[in-house]
Order: C-alpha cells, then sequence, then structure tokens
C-alpha cells in the first residue's frame, strides 16, 4: 500500500474511532428506556357489577378478550441500506476561533437487510471537489476534504464561533458527491471523553498488527513534553500481538501516524478500533444492563459533538441487531498528488477507487473476493 508523503504537516488531535458505536449505544439506552418500562395490561374481560360479586366474572367463552395493539419497536421500518458517516475532527477549543478540521473520516454502510457491514476510510487529505456553500460564504473548489469541516464550520460575522454541526453538512454533502452514497446519518466526535468511554466499558481487546510507538505518551500514561525537536522523553510502544488498551492507550494508539504506512496505518488502526468497541457493545448484551448503559452514555456525553440525521434512535436500534462479526473492514489503497514538487494531496488507487461502485451496485462483496487484499483483517 503506497503512503503520503511525509511532508510536515500540523499536528491533529481528532478522530472519529467510535461514532459507530455512539449510534448504536445511544440509541440501545433510549430503547431500553422505552420497552423496559412497566406497562400496564389491559383487563383480560369485563368485571362483573353486582355488590355481592367478591371476584372478576370470568368471560363467556365465546366473547374474545380485548388484547393491547402490540407496539412496533423503534425503527422496526428499517430494513437498509443504510450510510453513516463518522468524523473525528481538531477542534482545539481552547484556541477562541479555531475552526475545525476532520481529522478522520469513516463511513459506515450497512446493506438492505442489516445484517452485515462495511467499514472504510477517507484519507483526510484526499483532493475532493468541494461544492459551494452560501450559507458558510465558501464558493466551492477542488482541495483536501479536511478543509469541507473547516470551510463550513464558517459563520459568516461571527469568525469567533465557528459551527461543527455546520461544518459537517458540506462535509457530508462532499462525501456523498464523491463515493455517489446518500448519506443518512453521522456523528462527529472529538477525542475529549473518548478515553471515559473506553474505560466505561472495561476496556478493549485489539490485535496491534505492528509496532506503533507514541508521540504524544509515557509508559505511565503522561503527556510528553514538548522539546526543540518534538516530543522527548521516555514512550509508551505498543508492541505487536494481542493486547488490552484502556481508554488512554485505545486513544493514542489510534492517534499515531509516524509509523511504517503513515495515516493510512493510523485509518487502518482506527478501524479496528470501532470494529472492537462496537463487538463488544453488542455481544455484551448492554440493553440488558441499563445502570451500565447509563454509564457509558454519560461518558458520551464530553465525546460527542453533534449527531446529524433524522431518527436517530431509529437507526441506533435498528444498527443494534448487527451480529457482533458482521463488520468487514476495508482499506482503500492511495497514493500522494504533487505538482512542480510540492505535496498537494491524496488519491485513491484505481483498485481502491473502484470499490465505491461496487459498494453502490450491492456487490461489495464480489469486489473483495476478486481483490482479498483490500480485506483488513487483524
Amino acid at each position: 500500500m503506497v503512503h503520503p508523503s511525509a511532508a510536515p504537516r500540523r499536528r491533529r488531535w481528532g478522530w472519529a474511532a467510535l461514532a459507530a458505536v455512539v449510534l448504536i449505544a445511544a440509541g440501545t439506552v433510549t430503547v431500553t428506556r422505552l420497552v423496559g418500562r412497566p406497562v400496564v395490561e389491559a383487563p383480560s374481560g369485563p368485571v362483573a357489577a353486582s355488590p355481592s360479586a367478591t371476584v372478576p366474572v370470568t368471560p363467556s367463552p365465546t366473547v374474545p378478550a380485548p388484547t393491547a395493539s402490540p407496539t412496533p419497536p423503534p425503527g422496526a421500518d428499517i430494513t437498509g441500506p443504510l450510510t453513516l458517516l463518522l468524523v473525528g475532527v481538531d477542534t482545539r477549543v481552547k484556541i477562541p476561533g479555531w475552526v475545525p478540521h476532520s481529522d478522520a473520516v469513516l463511513v459506515l454502510h450497512v446493506p438492505k437487510g442489516l445484517k452485515r457491514a462495511y467499514l472504510f476510510s477517507l484519507p483526510r487529505d484526499l483532493l475532493v471537489d468541494i461544492p459551494a456553500f452560501p450559507k458558510a460564504g465558501y464558493r466551492g473548489g477542488r482541495t483536501k476534504l479536511t478543509h469541507a469541516m473547516s470551510y463550513g464550520a464558517r459563520v459568516p460575522g461571527k469568525p469567533q464561533q465557528p459551527s461543527a454541526a455546520q461544518g459537517y453538512e458540506l462535509l457530508r454533502a462532499t462525501v456523498s458527491r464523491y463515493t455517489g452514497l446518500k448519506i443518512d446519518a453521522g456523528a462527529v466526535l472529538t477525542f475529549g471523553g473518548f478515553d471515559g468511554l473506553v474505560d466505561a466499558l472495561g476496556g478493549v481487546d485489539l490485535y496491534v498488527d505492528q509496532r506503533v510507538p507514541s508521540k504524544h505518551r509515557r509508559p505511565d500514561g503522561q503527556h510528553r513534553p514538548a522539546g526543540a525537536g518534538g516530543y522527548v522523553g521516555p514512550q509508551m510502544v505498543y508492541e505487536k500481538g494481542n493486547r488490552h488498551l484502556n481508554g488512554w492507550q485505545a486513544l493514542d494508539y489510534a492517534r499515531q501516524r509516524y509509523i511504517p504506512g503513515g495515516d493510512y496505518s493510523r485509518q487502518r488502526h482506527q478501524q479496528q478500533l470501532v470494529r472492537a468497541l462496537a463487538r463488544k457493545i453488542l455481544s455484551a448484551g448492554l440493553a440488558r444492563d441499563p445502570e451500565r448503559l447509563q454509564r457509558v452514555v454519560r461518558a458520551l456525553g464530553a465525546a460527542l459533538l453533534y449527531a446529524g440525521g433524522e431518527r436517530l434512535i431509529d437507526l441506533a436500534y435498528a444498527l443494534g441487531g448487527l451480529p457482533s462479526n458482521a463488520f468487514t473492514l476495508v482499506g482503500l489503497p492511495g497514493t500522494g498528488v504533487g505538482s512542480g514538487g510540492a505535496y498537494r494531496g491524496e488519491q485513491l488507487l484505481p483498485l481502491g477507487r473502484g470499490f465505491l461502485p461496487a459498494l453502490r451496485a450491492g456487490k461489495a462483496d464480489a469486489y473483495l473476493a476478486a481483490h482479498p487484499q483490500l480485506r483488513i483483517r487483524a
């Protein structure tokens, strides 16, 4: 797989590892409240009005007893296909007027029947055509995908108050145009609160597929101090093999891109983490544990910046029926694009770009069978 140019770039903080879990878990909690309430059933038959009667009169067998009309669960009419846009943003909330950038863009596509799902990433530096967006005063142009969020987030007349929700609108339109997929719902996450979410789930079991040194953390979890030439001091290292990661470790591991494979390896690791956490939520039967779910939702509060799409609860409940082994991770290979020796961005190679029409046509499995190297198996 070709990895991005090693040209220096500004440090990025955000990512989108748990948006799919947000949609599943948030919907599951709300549905637990809906279907977990005590139900007052209708009487089985009429009661005699005679003052001498001390017990209800048994209804005549020829008169059918009234029954309550069954209430379908939320999302019962949702059969797919569904496409969710999962976005991780760099907000740098402590810097006044900082415009959010989309550091990680993941697409989760669930075909009709909601029995399997395909998860793939788009490079943050992918060169795309961003449509005009009058709401933000943006005229449109061809540039890196990450800028769609920042251009869309600008609020005319309010330079110090960018809107991530508005930025998501333009990013969604851009991704939909590029992939040809209708985006049904989405979520935008910052890294804040993510480690608490993972800890609320008891950590995550993950296969680390390559040695990953951390630029940002020491082995004890403390942040490494910045020196003249970058971060200094002892660093956390994630060795290859099966690992159990707590919250800060999971977030730190999924942030690292200065490793063999660059940002493409980081995309793969983020997808693997999404799958591991989604499997844990789906297989643990959290819908039957309201107290634990409440802890998860409290952790989600700081991590979830924005969620888009109508009937979010219904969509989440529908996704809650996915089998825990339903997630197929797809790596779309790309390469750097330059002009006059200068790095401009990324483009998907024909092999990766060809997956998109196959997905739209319902032929993803056939395409992956013909090109097994696109499957991320670890």
